[in-house]
């Protein structure tokens, strides 16, 4: 009985498994809105699920009028969603052309605000550091987390006000 019970929780383990990080770990994807720098959207899961096949089980119905910008790993994303930007890739044996680059560029200045927030999300250790409590809390924990930040951007936007 206990080698059956030893068996599914490696099963779980290696579900959570992220060849990359070489550790478990847990994924979350955000949907920020740019010019309030509000979190509109989260998902998680496994760490082993790529980015985009996260995007597509969680927010393929985005509205087709958003301007969509994405990292180099969600390429393909102009195919669900028209109003998207990804950066150019370089192939093996085709580099960018002075162009590509400058628009890589261009679209890394318009996608950093996004990355503010992430950082200004990972003050809180539990999104940076080993995650060490039940797996099943983690989206729940994240959202509040999420709902913290929004919190102190909308009582910053109150203060600027009085």
């Amino acid at each position: 009985m206990p080698q059956n019970r030893q068996l599914n929780d490696q099963k779980k383990q290696k579900a959570h498994y992220s060849g990359k990080k070489k550790c478990h770990t847990q994924k979350a994807q955000l949907i920020i809105n740019q010019a309030t720098l509000e979190i509109i959207a989260t998902a998680f899961d496994n760490g082993t699920t790529h980015d985009f096949k996260l995007f597509k089980a969680n927010h393929a119905g985005i509205d087709p009028e958003i301007i969509c910008l994405a990292d180099s790993g969600y390429q393909g994303l102009t195919k669900l969603h028209r109003n998207s930007e990804t950066p150019k890739k370089k192939s093996k044996n085709k580099p960018l052309t002075a162009e590509e680059k400058e628009r890589n560029r261009l679209l890394s200045q318009r996608r950093i605000f996004c990355e503010h927030v992430i950082g200004k999300l990972k003050i809180f250790r539990i999104l940076k550091e080993r995650y060490r409590n039940r797996r099943k809390r983690f989206g729940l924990r994240f959202n509040l987390i999420a709902a913290l930040y929004n919190m102190s951007l909308a009582i910053k936007w109150l203060l600027q006000e009085v």
